[in-house]
């Protein structure tokens, strides 16, 4: 068993009005390691100035986790069958909408990997599907949610 750590700051602005929902969801995210991310609300759930677009929120960050450990055993798996990976980019898109009671939910993410092959595969057209079915089957992260994920490839 593992176990993984993040530690979430905020503090109240002297001139915020807490009880009337005008305040700061501006925070910080630190991780055990020690990286830290500044966050927010999202900025279509929260309006401006209440939060800061250009800080990580939630939901960007729960898209990005599911993207991250795909393709960490993408990677994994292709070092393994042979397959030189030049580059790897995922331009993934997170639905939030409501689920089928009625809750708001990230119900779908939709991973777009793009993946360019080097080595003896860079000319060829490799079908990569069968590493990322492999893939996302193995991801720890899609394991645990109840989020519709789809994979679709791009071609390179």
């Amino acid at each position: 068993m593992s176990r993984y750590f993040a530690t979430i700051r905020w503090q109240q602005n002297q001139h915020d009005n807490f009880t009337e929902q005008k305040y700061s969801r501006a925070h910080q995210w630190q991780f055990g390691g020690g990286a830290e991310i500044p966050a927010s609300a999202s900025p279509n759930i929260v309006p401006q100035p209440y939060s800061v677009p250009e800080y990580a929120d939630p939901e960007e960050a729960f898209v990005a986790s599911l993207s991250s450990c795909h393709m960490l055993f993408f990677l994994h798996l292709a070092a393994k069958a042979g397959i030189v990976v030049k580059s790897y980019v995922d331009e993934a898109v997170g639905v939030l909408s409501e689920d089928t009671s009625g809750r708001k939910a990230m119900t779908q993410v939709c991973l777009r990997p793009k993946v360019t092959l080097a080595g003896q595969h860079a000319n060829e057209q490799i079908d990569l599907d069968p590493l990322h079915h492999e893939a996302h089957a193995l991801c720890f992260i899609a394991n645990s949610v109840k989020t519709e994920v789809l994979i679709q490839p791009l071609l390179s």
